[in-house]
Order: C-alpha cells, then sequence, then structure tokens
C-alpha cells in the first residue's frame, strides 16, 4: 500500500469514480512520479479508502476507491481558541496543533490582540496538510475570527482557562462532561484584567498554570493540548 495520503472533501463511498484538482494531481504525478493503475490512499471525516488510478489525462488525475481502510472516527472534540499571532509562529502553532488532536481552531480578538487578521485560506492549507502527514481523518474547522464575548456567549463547552494567575496546576476529569473540551490561549501580552473576570464567570470553566515561566503563544499551545490529551485519554 502506497503512503501517499490525500484530503478529498467531495463524498467518498464503494467504487467511488472522481477527479483529484490539479494541485493534487500535480503532486502525484510531477511530485510522487504516479503511474496509472498505481495506488495511493484518500480520506476526509466519513473514512480512508485506497484509491487506484484509472487514468491520467492533460495532468489531471482520475482515480476509483478500490477499498476502504478505516472508517469514519469517533473522537472527543477539541477546540482551541487562541489570539492570532505572527504568521510563521501561527502557522506552525496550528501545524502541531493538528498533529496533536484539535478538531476546531476559534481565533479570538482580545483587548491585546496585536495581530488582528488572519489568511483562513492559508491555515486551511495547513491543517490539511498536517491531517494527511498525521494519519488523521477529520480536518479540524477553522471559524472567521470573532470577540470574546461572541464567543462565550455563542458556545456550549469545556472551558480550560491558561492562566498565569492561576494556583491550579490540574484538570479535575470529574468535572469535565459531554461537550467539547476548549483550550483558551490569551494574546501576547496577557489577558486584560476584565477578560480575566469574563472567562472566570463562564460556567463550566477550569483555570489551568500551565508552567511556572511566561510562555510563548504556540508553546503554551502545545503544552496546554498535551495535558488535555493525558488527562481525557
Amino acid at each position: 500500500m502506497s503512503n501517499i495520503r490525500l484530503f478529498f472533501s467531495n463524498i467518498l463511498s464503494a467504487d467511488t469514480t472522481d477527479r483529484l484538482d490539479k494541485s493534487q494531481s500535480h503532486y502525484l504525478v510531477k511530485v510522487m512520479r504516479i503511474k496509472e493503475s498505481e495506488v495511493f490512499s484518500i480520506f476526509n471525516q466519513n473514512g480512508e479508502w485506497e484509491a487506484k488510478v484509472l487514468k491520467i489525462s492533460k495532468g489531471i488525475v482520475e482515480f476509483k476507491t478500490v477499498k476502504q481502510l478505516r472508517k469514519k472516527e469517533s473522537s472527543k472534540e477539541l477546540w482551541l481558541a487562541f489570539s492570532p499571532i505572527k504568521s510563521n509562529y501561527q502557522n506552525f502553532m496550528i501545524q502541531k496543533a493538528t498533529e496533536l488532536g484539535v478538531t476546531k481552531f476559534l481565533p479570538i480578538i482580545f483587548d491585546r490582540t496585536v495581530v488582528r487578521k488572519i489568511n483562513n485560506e492559508r491555515l486551511e492549507k495547513i491543517v490539511i496538510e498536517a491531517s494527511e502527514q498525521s494519519n488523521r481523518l477529520n480536518v479540524p474547522e477553522i471559524e472567521k475570527a470573532q470577540d470574546l464575548k461572541n464567543f462565550l456567549n455563542s458556545n456550549s463547552m469545556d472551558l480550560i482557562f491558561t492562566d498565569l494567575n492561576s494556583d491550579n496546576k490540574k484538570i479535575e476529569k470529574s468535572k469535565l462532561t459531554d461537550k467539547p473540551i476548549c483550550i483558551i490561549i490569551g494574546p501576547e501580552g496577557d489577558f486584560s484584567e476584565a477578560e480575566r473576570e469574563e472567562i472566570l464567570s463562564f460556567k463550566g470553566v477550569q483555570s489551568l498554570k500551565i508552567n511556572e515561566n511566561i510562555l510563548r503563544s504556540e508553546t503554551a499551545v502545545i503544552s496546554a493540548i498535551s495535558i488535555i490529551n493525558y488527562v481525557i485519554n
């Protein structure tokens, strides 16, 4: 079986016949040097399939699913609410968070957020590539940027508040419900006092001090996700 994995957004089922887009076809043909009748893996949230190359015409790959390799996964929803940061660090953060199992990204514009625009198209490419590489089926969703009040009012979740001022260093698993778990990471200048109060008043919140040191946003994300994965797995 080929180790090539490609995300495919269209419906996949037994004996599906379809075509890859120009970018994916170029990757298979020019980079991976795949030929007609050879196989690769194709996946989305409905499962993963072995696909056979039927034809390569004008650089476009036509394929047919041969057999199902993995069925749809049922996993705990793990969200990340974060303040946008400089693109290079943010790209790294999104990539690693995807590899570690985050299922939804929620950009939040805080009082002290410096970077106030994000390139959703670029981030979507990163989560797809990271999902392909890390052998996961579900590609994370990326929401549009919103303010803190809207985020808190419009989501039902178990909120993990990474708070440097907290004395708590352990998540109480007994307080977690069947709702999605959402980690909230603050901006580079930290949360304002008003934001701290607003977050701490949210029903179902647990504050967590992940380190005695002040961590960069991308480091805090990796640390927090690792802690949560340890608790729930």
